[in-house]
């Protein structure tokens, strides 16, 4: 038998069910309000060149890089500085080795760091470098990588690091390019130190 007879529904007791409901929106509500901002806290950043700026300014030091997790990265002839006559220079890289096998791409925490030499001999953070594997990322991706709107150069895997193909972006957000911000080549960096090159 229907309870809907003619437009007509039986009296129920909704009061007793409501008086349950109500206390456990509110707490609900009250946790998600107090929640949001740890949420929003742990989201990532936008994606800005001022944001990385932020993020990396602790690794001004180069000792600071190796108490992150970085350590100095050579390329296959065991040059520290890397140049090319012509085009300028990159610098010193630290790299993460756990951030360069992740695969991921988070603007805040960059693949490498690159250092340029002071007129008085010290490193100080000129660029940033981010570097997915090729086949690791076009394995789960159908387009190459990119940030800040530019794509990612691919590199070849007879690269001078040795690596296999992967795809690379600098950023050099700590030190003025000429050639402009994305270029990985800096016509005013250059590897002077012999102990460098």
């Amino acid at each position: 038998m229907s309870c809907v007879r003619d437009g007509w529904m039986p009296q129920t007791k909704p009061r007793a069910g409501l008086r349950r409901i109500i206390p456990l929106a509110a707490a609900a509500l009250a946790l998600g309000v107090v929640s949001l901002p740890y949420a929003a806290a742990a989201a990532p950043a936008a994606e800005t060149l001022s944001n990385v700026r932020d993020a990396t300014a602790g690794y001004t030091d180069p000792a600071a890089a190796l108490a992150g997790g970085y350590e100095l990265f050579t390329d296959a002839a065991d040059l520290a500085c890397i140049e090319q006559p012509g085009m300028g220079g990159m610098g010193v890289h630290y790299r993460s080795p756990a951030r360069m096998q992740s695969g991921t791409l988070d603007p805040a925490r960059p693949q490498a760091l690159v250092y340029q030499r002071t007129s008085d001999g010290r490193l100080q953070l000129g660029a940033v470098e981010y570097v997915v594997f090729q086949a690791e990322w076009d394995a789960t991706h159908s387009t190459p990588p990119s940030l800040f709107g530019q794509d990612f150069m691919l590199m070849p895997a007879d690269n001078r690091f040795g690596l296999p193909q992967f795809y690379q972006l600098h950023a050099w957000i700590w030190r003025a390019n000429p050639s402009g911000v994305f270029n990985m080549w800096n016509p005013d960096v250059a590897c002077t130190s012999d102990s460098e090159q």
